[in-house]
C-alpha cells in the first residue's frame, strides 16, 4: 500500500453542508478504489493564487490516504465530474 495526499480546492459558493457532502463523496471514492483514508486536514477558506470561475476564494482540504497504485487513476476520473470541486491534485508521498 502506497501513502497518497489529495489537494482540493471546494468552491467558495457552496454551504457548509454541500462542503461536507462534497468531503463524504471524495471519502467514498478513496473506499471503492480499495484505500483508507488516515486524515483529513481542513485548512479553510483562503485566497486562490489567481481567479478561477469568477471566484477568487475557495476552501482548501489534504485527504491523506493509503492505497493501491492504481487507486489514484480511479480517484481521479471520479473527482473530475463532482462539480463543487475547482482543483485538485493527487501525489504519492514518500515513505
Amino acid at each position: 500500500m502506497n501513502k497518497y495526499e489529495i489537494a482540493l480546492v471546494l468552491s467558495s459558493k457552496i454551504d457548509d453542508e454541500a462542503r461536507t457532502a462534497t468531503l463524504d463523496k471524495v471519502k467514498d471514492l478513496v473506499a471503492k478504489a480499495k484505500g483508507t483514508v488516515t486524515d483529513v486536514d481542513e485548512k479553510g477558506k483562503q485566497r486562490l493564487a489567481y481567479e478561477i470561475q469568477d471566484m477568487l476564494e475557495g476552501y482548501y482540504y489534504y485527504l491523506h490516504f493509503e492505497g493501491p497504485v492504481e487507486a489514484p487513476a480511479v480517484i481521479e476520473s471520479n473527482l473530475r465530474i463532482i462539480e463543487p470541486i475547482i482543483r485538485f491534485l493527487i501525489v504519492r508521498q514518500d515513505a
